[in-house]
């Protein structure tokens, strides 16, 4: 396996222009790494993105708030703009791991991984964010509900990198993030985010997506029970040793009804 740590950003693309598929971006190393260990994925040259200061930040630019790729979860714990414009990212992030993981683990990171019941990007989805994709070439925005195409792909396209995610301001007025898991540090059965009436689902399909038949119920004026009834409308979950396909389903008709009634205090599922 070769290896190359980029200086700054240009190296970086310029190395993702050369090599192409062959090349695997490391961010903060949390899922990628361990999957080499387990020898579940293979790499023929690895990227070591983690000296690019550049993509490590939280910003205000007008109509949206900007994240670079390489921000650590932990950053959105404690970052005052996180907390007045955007401040479901950091519950998300408090549901990522422990401390050592949220030290580690990067933003950007988590939207290339493509994880179908991850934290962060279900967030993100629900917030209606947009994820920065560059090349040497230029730059291009893609909603964060469409990145993932399927467990670990995006539309990322071989000579890009995530480079940063900007959410919509100003934030939503009522929001709510739910997620269910059984021990402490595993991945959630499912997860649900509600913003200002958009609701994303992690953990019932292979990529996080929008429950279309909730929003479609909300907008007909349904209450939050019989808009929760439609929340695994056009799912397919899976079977496995850790929950049902039907037990994912009414999880998340139980979570999504829970979520709604935070945004609504005065209905109750």
């Amino acid at each position: 396996m070769r290896y190359h740590r980029a200086a700054d950003l240009a190296e970086a693309l310029e190395l993702r222009r050369a090599y192409g598929d062959l090349l695997r971006p490391l961010a903060g190393g949390q899922s990628l790494l361990p999957a080499l260990k387990l020898r579940r994925d293979r790499v023929d040259t690895l990227l070591d993105l983690g000296r690019i200061g550049e993509l490590s930040y939280v910003a205000h630019r007008g109509d949206h708030l900007a994240v670079g790729a390489l921000t650590r979860y932990q950053r959105l714990l404690t970052d005052p703009l996180v907390d007045r414009y955007a401040p479901m990212l950091a519950t998300a992030a408090a549901a990522v791991g422990d401390p050592q993981v949220r030290h580690a683990g990067t933003v950007g990171g988590a939207l290339a991984q493509a994880d179908p019941a991850a934290d962060l990007p279900l967030a993100l989805v629900a917030l209606d964010a947009a994820v920065v994709l560059a090349s040497t070439a230029g730059t291009r925005e893609v909603p964060a509900a469409e990145l993932a195409v399927g467990p670990g792909a995006t539309l990322c396209r071989p000579d890009e990198l995530v480079t940063e995610v900007r959410v919509p301001l100003p934030g939503p007025a009522r929001w709510s993030y739910r997620t269910f898991a059984r021990p402490a540090l595993e991945w959630s059965l499912v997860a649900v985010a509600v913003a200002d009436g958009r609701v994303a689902l992690a953990g019932m399909g292979p990529t996080i997506r929008r429950a279309r038949g909730v929003e479609a119920a909300l907008a007909d004026g349904a209450g939050a029970a019989a808009a929760a009834a439609r929340a695994d409308e056009d799912c397919d979950p899976v079977d496995d040793v850790r929950a049902s396909a039907a037990y994912r389903r009414h999880l998340s008709r139980v979570l999504v009804a829970r979520a709604l009634a935070d945004c609504s205090p005065e209905v109750r599922p």
